[in-house]
């Protein structure tokens, strides 16, 4: 099996990951509460950013499953990490579907896909998930 993604460190505490069927490439940095510099996603950045991408994913499925569209619709999210030991305690993730046209049962489709999409799922018991939606 091949693998998926392949990451260099670049030193400075970046690292460099390619997709490896597409070639596209996602620079990681030390944030600066940790000795990073800050100047992009840091890779608990993409733990947030991942958790918030896959539920719009899986809502984007079946949206189109059952007839209706999501396109426009946006999450904020926010990581809170915790110190001893150092991880992210919390990700808080505000998703807003104020410009989409949707019914009631739609709504009721989207809600529940918050807590069952794969990284949902795969995130550890402790990591407080805190999702919000916005109709």
């Amino acid at each position: 099996m091949q693998e998926t993604i392949q990451t260099t460190y670049l030193g400075e505490l970046r690292t460099e990951a390619i997709h490896v069927r597409s070639g596209n490439k996602l620079i990681t940095d030390a944030p600066l509460d940790n000795q990073g510099k800050g100047e992009t996603f840091s890779p608990t950045d993409l733990l947030a950013t991942s958790l918030a991408s896959c539920i719009l994913t899986i809502m984007g499925i079946k949206a189109q499953a059952n007839g209706f569209n999501i396109d426009g619709a946006k999450a904020k999210s926010w990581k809170i990490m915790s110190e001893n030991p150092r991880r992210v305690a919390e990700v808080k993730i505000e998703f807003d579907f104020s410009m989409c046209t949707l019914a009631d049962k739609d709504k009721k489709i989207l809600k529940a896909l918050v807590k069952v999409s794969p990284v949902p799922l795969s995130l550890h018991e402790e990591t407080k998930q805190t999702v919000s939606i916005k109709f």
